[in-house]
């Protein structure tokens, strides 16, 4: 099947030649697409250098508008799978095998969980219990349990590529993607992985923006649920 990895990519040019060398060493035929999400560094230039296909944005758009434009990228150049990996070292491409396995098995989207086995970078005390809450959320609304709905480390199938390619939550997208596949019917599936801390740079979400991520991605969730019960979701 034929897989495309998509990366978004703000300011992340210290980060990606590891991830690029890394993805080298992938046993699996896979194409490669970074989203330059309007990087003011050399973020475009070390695509190049490496022979990595580039989309360069105009503007900024956000990790929502980056990842949805690799999904149309995906969608136009006829990928079967699309995976979406970070540009800042935190996902191991050595478990992209294991990823895409559960969509050659049948599931539309496969998530890499870093607390299926809990090893490895499992980020803060804070984090973890925003990431519990939404997974407590998830399943009140969708009666699915996902360990790790924020992770971006995750594989989808075709038919999913058409529904984020035409539609996409602009930020914070992960958790409300993952309720709009569920309650969709589309199959959803978690792998365990081992994630990293970020190896350069800073995260999008600071100290400052955390309650406006909670409330923001909680609002989100709800209403993706109420959508789909109301009878406007895709299927």
């Amino acid at each position: 099947m034929k897989t495309l990895v998509i990366i978004p990519a703000y300011q992340e040019a210290k980060n990606l030649p590891r991830l690029f060398e890394e993805l080298k060493e992938v046993p699996r035929d896979v194409d490669i697409v970074v989203i330059n999400d309007c990087s003011t560094d050399n973020t475009e230039e070390v695509c190049r250098q490496y022979g990595v296909p580039v989309v360069s944005l105009p503007v900024n758009l956000g990790i929502g508008g980056a990842v949805q434009t690799g999904y149309k990228y995906a969608l136009e150049h006829g990928y079967d799978i699309a995976v979406q990996m970070d540009g800042d070292g935190q996902h191991d491409p050595k478990f992209l095998k294991l990823v895409l396995s559960r969509i050659h098995e049948g599931y539309h989207m496969c998530v890499g969980s870093r607390f299926i086995e809990n090893k490895g970078y499992q980020s803060s005390l804070s984090r973890r219990a925003g990431i519990k809450f939404f997974s407590w959320l998830i399943k009140l609304l969708t009666g699915q349990y996902i360990s790790d709905p924020t992770s971006g480390f995750r594989a989808c199938s075709r038919e999913l590529i058409k529904l984020f390619a035409n539609s996409y939550p602009k930020d914070y997208p992960e958790p409300e993607t993952i309720v709009t596949a569920l309650r969709n019917r589309y199959r959803i599936a978690e792998v365990p992985v081992i994630m990293r801390p970020r190896q350069s740079g800073e995260s999008s979400i600071t100290r400052n923006l955390a309650a406006y991520y909670m409330i923001k991605v909680t609002l989100a969730v709800i209403m993706a649920a109420i959508a789909r019960k109301n009878g406007d979701g895709i299927k």
